[in-house]
């Protein structure tokens, strides 16, 4: 079966960076679109970035330049690289997954066919 674990999230003060990974199996083939979406406490689901089969990356604007997606060639891991990062940024975050083309629509309403357990993430 699918599964999703996601890993590398922790306590950070202001400025600093964490880099969070998520480990994807059980796929038969890869998934057209992974992203990473987060949930803070009585916050909406906001999704902060996403990766297609083909390259294409999307941010949320308040991410845009502090953060980076990336994924192994194997698309088995997907990365979420955050740098200077605010307090606001604080939630749990979640690797997801969306067979769907021009997936960003979708992510950044934190729609998906599949999502891991999320990791935490705090900013102080």
């Amino acid at each position: 079966h699918v599964q999703l674990v996601e890993s590398g999230g922790g306590s950070v003060q202001a400025g600093g960076s964490l880099r969070l990974s998520c480990v994807a199996s059980g796929f038969t083939r890869s998934p057209y679109c992974m992203g990473w979406f987060r949930q803070a406490p009585g916050k909406e689901r906001e999704g902060v970035a996403s990766i297609e089969r083909s390259g294409r990356t999307n941010y949320a604007e308040s991410v845009s330049g502090r953060f980076t997606i990336s994924k192994d060639n194997a698309w088995n891991t997907l990365y979420l690289q955050m740098n200077s990062l605010q307090p606001e940024d604080t939630a749990m975050y979640y690797c997801a997954t969306l067979n769907l083309a021009g997936c960003w629509g979708a992510i950044r309403r934190g729609v998906s066919d599949y999502r891991g357990q999320g990791t935490q993430v705090t900013v102080s």
